[in-house]
Formats: C-alpha cells, sequence, structure tokens
C-alpha cells in the first residue's frame, strides 16, 4: 500500500456518520476533518515508502504523532483534542470491522495544565453596565443593541455562538426565559433576569424600527441584528464586547467568554449548586464546570488574606 497524503475514503466516511447520524455539529466535524488530515499526513511521512494500513499503525506511530504535534507548537489542550478525535475514528472502525485494535487507547494523553479562567469582579461588572447604559441612554439602534447583548452574555453565561445564532421565537421575555442551542446542538432552558428582560425589550423596540426602515432585506427570524437588517456576525459580537473590556481593564486579556467565566464564578460565590451551574452552562462534564469553583476558592483566599488578623 503507497503512502497516503490526502483523506482516504474511510476518513470520509467516518466524517459523513458524525454529521448525519451522530448529528454532530458542523464545527466540530471540520475540527475532526483537521486533525485526522494531519493524522494521515503524518503516517504518510512516517512510513514513507513502505506505505501503511490502518491496521498496521502501532503504539510507536500514535507516540511519533504527538512529538510531532509537540515539535509544531501545538498546546495539550489541543493534543488531548487531536488524541480523542484519532481514538473516535479507531472505535467507529473497530465497530464496523475494519481494524481490530485501536493503537490509540494504548497512548495517555498529555496531562493538560489548570488554568484559572479571566473574569470580571463586581465593581468591574457595575463598571461594565455603567458605561453601556449612558451609551444606551442616547437611543442610538448599535449602543441600545450592544447593552443588550452584554445583559444577555452575563445573564445566561451562554456561548458567544449560541448568542449569535439566537432567533426571534427562542426568547420568551414574558416567561423570562431563552432556549439555547449549544454543542451538539443539544437545547436548554436558561433564566433571563430582569435587567436583561429591560434591555431585551428596549432593543426590540429599536430592532422593529430598524426593519421597518430596511424593508424586505430585513432577516426577521434573527434575533440580534446588524445596522443593515442582517443577522449580527460572531465577529462584530466579539468587537463590541472586546472594545468594552478593554476599556475596564487592557490587559487583563478579557475576551467575550470571559461573560461566561463570570457568569459561573459569581453564581458559585453566591452558593449556587454546582449541578445547577452545569446545567445552565450546558457543560456535558461537571468536571468543566468545576474549573470555576478554583476561581471561587482563589477569590475566598485572597479574602481571607487581607481580612484575617493572623493570616
Amino acid at each position: 500500500m503507497t503512502s497516503v497524503t490526502v483523506p482516504p475514503p474511510d476518513v470520509g466516511e467516518y466524517l459523513r456518520h458524525l454529521a448525519k447520524e451522530r448529528d454532530v455539529s458542523p464545527n466540530t466535524v471540520k475540527a475532526y476533518e483537521r486533525d485526522l488530515h494531519e493524522f494521515v499526513e503524518f503516517l504518510g511521512g512516517y512510513y514513507g515508502t513502505e506505505g501503511w494500513s490502518w491496521e498496521g499503525v502501532d503504539r510507536m506511530a500514535m507516540r511519533g504523532f504527538l512529538a510531532h504535534l509537540s515539535r509544531r507548537g501545538v498546546g495539550k489542550r489541543t493534543m488531548a483534542r487531536t488524541l480523542s478525535g484519532v481514538r473516535s475514528f479507531y472505535r467507529w472502525m473497530h465497530r464496523n470491522e475494519m481494524v481490530e485494535v485501536n493503537p490509540a487507547r494504548a497512548v495517555g494523553a498529555p496531562k493538560l495544565d489548570k488554568y484559572l479562567p479571566g473574569y470580571l469582579d463586581r465593581p468591574q461588572i457595575d463598571l461594565l453596565f455603567q458605561m453601556a447604559e449612558t451609551r444606551a441612554m442616547e437611543g442610538n439602534f448599535t449602543d441600545v443593541r450592544n447593552l443588550a447583548v452584554l445583559e444577555l452574555f452575563y445573564s445566561t453565561g451562554m456561548r458567544l455562538s449560541e448568542l449569535q445564532g439566537l432567533s426571534r421565537g427562542d426568547l420568551d421575555l414574558v416567561t423570562q426565559q431563552v432556549k439555547v442551542r449549544g454543542k451538539g446542538r443539544k437545547e436548554r432552558i436558561i433564566p433571563i433576569g430582569d435587567h436583561a428582560v429591560l434591555a431585551l425589550r428596549n432593543y426590540e423596540s429599536k430592532r422593529d424600527e430598524l426593519l421597518r426602515v430596511v424593508g424586505p432585506k430585513g432577516e426577521r427570524s434573527a434575533y440580534f441584528l446588524a445596522r443593515t437588517g442582517k443577522r449580527i456576525g460572531p465577529r462584530m459580537v466579539q468587537k463590541v464586547v472586546s472594545a468594552f473590556l478593554a476599556e475596564i481593564d487592557e490587559d487583563a486579556g478579557l475576551s467575550v467568554h470571559s461573560l461566561r467565566h463570570t457568569f459561573a464564578t459569581h453564581l458559585l460565590d453566591n452558593g449556587a449548586d454546582l449541578r445547577a451551574v452545569q446545567e445552565l452552562l450546558g457543560h456535558a462534564s461537571i468536571s468543566t464546570t468545576q474549573i470555576y469553583t478554583h476561581t471561587s476558592v482563589e477569590r475566598l483566599k485572597q479574602v481571607y488574606q487581607k481580612a484575617h488578623p493572623r493570616a
């Protein structure tokens, strides 16, 4: 068998299986495609003129692939995700009797470095909304919309893709809840706080005015719109939120995701149940949610050090 430098038919079949039978999100399918393409290219170079087969890939080849990723400067988290993707691919081939063993199972994933996600403390959150509310008082469409975006992020902890993809029917401001489509297209219902509801009602009024002006060109099914009347893009959301956060603390490296971290941290700081926060965030595993407890503990340590006479 000759060396292969493009994904063989088996990979394409597996990706179609993920998209159609497993209903995996398009972004996840693309990530698997990139990772498996790189794996195939590596195997072509590793085995060279001898050629290779899926059955013939062994533990040493898998270790060589991880070393290749490391030399390329790939982070541990990405390496672990890539290895997980290769394992999943081999499990699928094993179920379909295409291979007898899974060489990726014999290789341990790199140990991930624990990190504390960036978040805003209460004074910073107060300052953020004070700035956004002051600008929204002018009544400009973009300022009113931007306040609604910030309020919804902080009120629900939803992801950027989830907020950007919202449609009009997903929000019910009477019952104060929003239906969100998360990773793997799983749906969950999240409550919306009073401050966010008020900001969203003001935005909806401005949105209706905009749609009357732009006429048929407007995207009426989308919830958050750009000035053109089309659904707001993810880059624009990032730009808007990042600009506000840079004014709060330019050197902190805060991002859109920091509002999600802030949502979770403030809930846990105020006694929320970890399982409830997991459900609100849409985490498949409780271990993903537990990182926010580290943030809360670190904050408590700081309070203790400052307040206790013999700390």
